[in-house]
């Protein structure tokens, strides 16, 4: 007889898998439980066709939602295997996650799992702390156990990753597309997806800024300014291989590095501008000094966010 997995750890386990991070909080999941095999899918109806045309940030998303899930399973008392991508003929399918009852727990993840509810992309000023040497080494080390690297910039490098972000700013200046997916996932009142206003932070009072300005309306975009540190702590975030098993993998390690992070009080935003733009993207990789497929520039800083994003009702991920 195939073990049930109760009504009360199925709820936990999706309420973990649905607060890991997501391009512009879009939240491009779905789930089907069948017993104790819970298969994560992507969700169409929330692509982001002009800043996202390929899927990648929402495999990103899906790897993230996974690793939650998996964190969350063993501070259940379960364990868990997965496969990523298991079956070509079903390209949204992209993790099916076993859990299953256990004796002994992996501490490490249980741990994490404890993070999970205060991880929150922030878009504040450090307090210009720089990170410790052992936290970097250990954030490094969370990224490579799940497969993936991080590479720390130089200063000369962080000013290279500025150089992009504006050239990204260009190129997206006369992209109506662009623009109007943004304005409808940024700015107002959000209960239960999109990035509200409130979460924006300040605008940087320099440019290009080291933080995102995410604002798409005229009222966000006069919302106060404030100076931002000057030696920004920024990683890049790849993997050695691009194809989609390889971005789900890419969200599972960013998700261990930021829950890692959250547990050390340092939290993270993203300046993700020039990935979205391969050529711009290949460029940011060989700033690492190493080969491989650039997937996320992380910012970490030692604040904490004050307003969260809101996520939508358990039930409209079923099915």
């Amino acid at each position: 007889m195939t073990y049930q997995l109760p009504e009360a750890h199925i709820r936990a386990l999706l309420e973990a898998a649905i607060a890991a991070p997501s391009m512009h909080n879009t939240q491009p999941w779905r789930f089907e439980v069948e017993g104790h095999v819970i298969d994560v899918y992507l969700d169409g109806s929330r692509m982001l066709p002009a800043e996202d045309p390929t899927g990648r940030a929402m495999r990103i998303a899906a790897g993230a939602a996974t690793f939650n899930l998996r964190c969350t399973a063993e501070s259940l008392g379960y364990s868990t295997w997965f496969g990523l991508a298991p079956y070509a003929e079903e390209p949204d399918l992209l993790a099916r996650i076993v859990v299953e009852p256990t004796g002994t727990s992996n501490e490490e993840l249980s741990r994490l799992a404890r993070q999970v509810q205060y991880r929150h992309t922030d878009r504040h000023p450090s307090d210009a702390t720089p990170l410790a040497h052992g936290l970097r080494v250990g954030l490094t080390l969370a990224a490579h156990a799940e497969g993936a690297q991080l590479n720390w910039l130089t200063g000369e490098d962080v000013e290279a990753v500025r150089d992009l972000i504006r050239e990204a700013d260009l190129l997206e200046i006369h992209d109506w597309h662009r623009r109007t997916e943004r304005a409808h996932w940024v700015g107002g009142t959000r209960a239960a997806d999109g990035i509200p206003s409130a979460a924006l932070g300040p605008r940087s009072s320099t440019y290009p800024a080291v933080v995102r300005d995410m604002a798409s309306s005229p009222t966000d975009r006069m919302r106060p300014e404030t100076v931002f540190e000057d030696h920004a702590e920024i990683a890049v975030l790849s993997t050695e291989h691009d194809d989609p098993a390889d971005q789900v993998v890419a969200g599972i390690a960013l998700e261990r590095v930021l829950l890692t992070a959250t547990g050390e009080g340092v939290s993270a935003s993203f300046l993700n501008q020039p990935l979205e733009f391969e050529d711009l993207r290949r460029r940011v990789q060989r700033l690492s000094g190493l080969p491989g497929f650039a997937h996320m520039i992380i910012r970490f800083s030692h604040s904490r966010p004050p307003t969260t994003t809101g996520r939508r009702p358990i039930g409209e991920f079923l099915g």
